[in-house]
């Protein structure tokens, strides 16, 4: 059975693989504080379904309560440790059974594995707020291992915790002019591409968001990483299919073990 992988915008996939639906860091708004969504249509209702939502961390373009309140009661919802504590909002969430991780926890929902991974990035909630969460990522392993990376830039061993991988979800961009090592940009992810050598990759977090009054402002930054990301993995993963992928649209992912 193919596995199918759907970009919603940012950092919201869906993973659908042996039946079950798997959703990332929902958002689900066309204006969040300073961002506005300038690409792609706000995902629509079918993007809500999901028997599985996954958190990667606690800033409000990952973890976004309003988003969230919108799953369907009995949802499952993986966040980070210590997010209940960080974000008082998230006790609007009663409606969902919540589970907190932290890198090494594994949690099975039907014929699926879920694994939870490190990821560099800082894991508070911002701009205020003195409680500490960790950043993650996660590895969804049924049909095939996919690999969504949420936030995160290169780190040590990223090749050891993230483990063999058949598909990764890789941010290559963010939602302003200037990115630091905490994040991947097009040739990081090339180079984090290297190091996993999955059989397919999709670009995420680029191009959706951009802060409101900026649109003059470098906006090569916003509109060139998917591009960029592709033509920087022939060279240094050549090996790999790079699927860029618009809003809304998906690729099927035959796992051939």
């Amino acid at each position: 059975m193919p596995v199918e992988l759907t970009w919603w915008g940012h950092a919201t996939c869906t993973v659908e693989d042996s039946d079950i639906r798997v959703l990332t860091d929902p958002l689900f708004v066309r204006r969040l504080a300073h961002l506005r969504r300038r690409r792609g249509a706000v995902p629509p209702p079918e993007a809500w379904r999901a028997d599985v939502a996954l958190v990667s961390h606690l800033h409000a373009d990952h973890l976004h309560v309003p988003s969230l309140a919108r799953l369907a009661p009995g949802t499952r919802l993986l966040v980070p440790r210590g997010a209940p504590r960080a974000v008082p909002g998230m006790r609007r969430l009663g409606h969902l059974q919540l589970t907190e991780v932290a890198p090494g926890d594994e949690m099975t929902i039907g014929d699926l594995r879920v694994r939870a991974v490190p990821a560099r990035h800082d894991g508070r909630r911002l701009p205020l707020g003195p409680h500490r969460s960790p950043a993650l990522g996660y590895v969804v392993e049924g049909e095939a291992r996919t690999y969504f990376a949420g936030d995160t830039g290169l780190f040590d061993g990223m090749e050891k915790e993230v483990g063999p991988v058949d598909s990764a979800l890789l941010p290559v961009g963010g939602w302003g002019p200037f990115l630091g090592a905490e994040h991947l940009d097009a040739g990081r992810a090339a180079e984090a591409l290297a190091r996993l050598a999955p059989g397919t990759a999709v670009p995420v977090h680029y191009g959706t968001y951009w802060p409101i009054g900026m649109d003059a402002v470098r906006p090569h930054e916003f509109h060139t990483p998917g591009d960029e990301f592709v033509r920087l993995a022939a060279l240094r993963a050549p090996g790999v299919a790079v699927h860029r992928l618009g809003h809304g649209a998906s690729v099927r992912v035959e796992v051939a073990r």
